[in-house]
């Protein structure tokens, strides 16, 4: 376990050019990377099942102890990033499936590496942790009505059949996954230090399978593309910190609702894209799969140098709690 251990820990420090290396895999072998775009949903549904193993009930007590922060992150990230989405696909002229990965992407609960770029980045970890769990729950509901919303009007959306395949695919494992850690904290203790591996690796196939299947309009578009995912995470990242400074909460949460706003469940959006839509409409999913990642490591590092405001300084933390 130990041999393992360390494996993870090796791949979660260079996890983003481990995706970086995913889409490069995607572009140089795209028809054996395309083979797997029928077991997104699958791997997926493993990924979140191994989130659920990280959580425990007392990650949903920050609620109830500070629910101003909680509901705030979770209101920011259920409008701010499906909104940016749609503006920005409509800004730049994207085709309609493109405008539906879009919203998907900007729909789609925090991401799963958010909370250890939270902690990297002397966040407020307990709110990135409870912003993250309860996101995803809301998922089922949240995110079919807000891209029938926003992109009904640009293709047809099948929001119950979106409904339950999120029930499927994040739902259902992460509450397995949580109610395994309850009934079984012994177990499932020993093979946590694992659980990154299987995220990244899980993450980095689906990355190379989304690229793989779409090669050539990458290779097309895919720079116009890029533009619009790299906006619509930046832009998140610096709202939800406006956000959080707008209503004063301390600078260890705005760290937290700045990283979780940004950072969005993208493999979700490509998986439901994939499923329900076409190969196309997971690009902005893939891409933003490979880019939050770059742009939460720099943001970290940025930020671990920096001691937020009434923290007492202290050396950057090393190594991260969960995956």
């Amino acid at each position: 376990m130990t041999l393992i251990k360390n494996i993870a820990d090796l791949v979660g420090r260079w996890f983003a050019l481990l995706v970086l290396a995913g889409g490069i895999a995607g572009l140089l072998a795209p028809e054996q990377a395309s083979l797997v775009t029928p077991h997104i949903s699958l791997l997926l549904g493993v990924i979140m099942f191994g989130m659920g193993l990280t959580m425990r009930p007392v990650d949903f007590a920050v609620v109830a102890r500070h629910p101003k922060a909680v509901i705030l992150g979770v209101l920011a990230q259920y409008t701010v990033m499906p909104l940016l989405g749609w503006a920005i696909a409509q800004a730049l002229g994207l085709p309609p499936l493109l405008v539906v990965g879009m919203v998907l992407v900007g729909a789609s609960p925090g991401g799963t590496a958010s909370n250890v770029i939270v902690y990297l980045a002397r966040g407020d970890v307990a709110l990135s942790v409870a912003m993250t769990s309860v996101s995803t729950l809301l998922a089922p509901l949240a995110t079919p009505l807000l891209v029938l919303g926003l992109a009904g009007s640009t293709l047809p959306v099948p929001a119950g059949d979106l409904f339950v395949s999120i029930l499927k695919v994040v739902l259902f494992p992460v509450v397995a996954g949580l109610l395994l850690r309850m009934a079984a904290h012994r177990f499932v203790e020993r093979i946590l230090p694992a659980m990154p591996l299987v995220s990244v690796t899980g993450i980095v196939v689906v990355v190379a399978g989304v690229v793989g299947a779409n090669a050539d309009t990458v290779l097309s578009t895919g720079l116009t593309v890029a533009l619009a995912v790299v906006l619509h995470n930046c832009l998140g990242l610096g709202l939800g910190y406006l956000i959080g400074r707008g209503v004063k909460l301390p600078e260890t949460a705005r760290r937290a609702v700045s990283v979780e706003v940004g950072m969005q469940n993208s493999g979700l959006a490509a998986a439901l894209a994939t499923a329900h839509f076409a190969p196309l409409a997971a690009l902005p999913g893939a891409l933003f799969s490979v880019w939050h990642n770059m742009s939460g490591a720099l943001i970290a590092t940025y930020w671990a140098r920096r001691v937020p405001e009434g923290d007492p300084v202290e050396p950057a933390p090393e190594d991260s709690p969960r995956s």
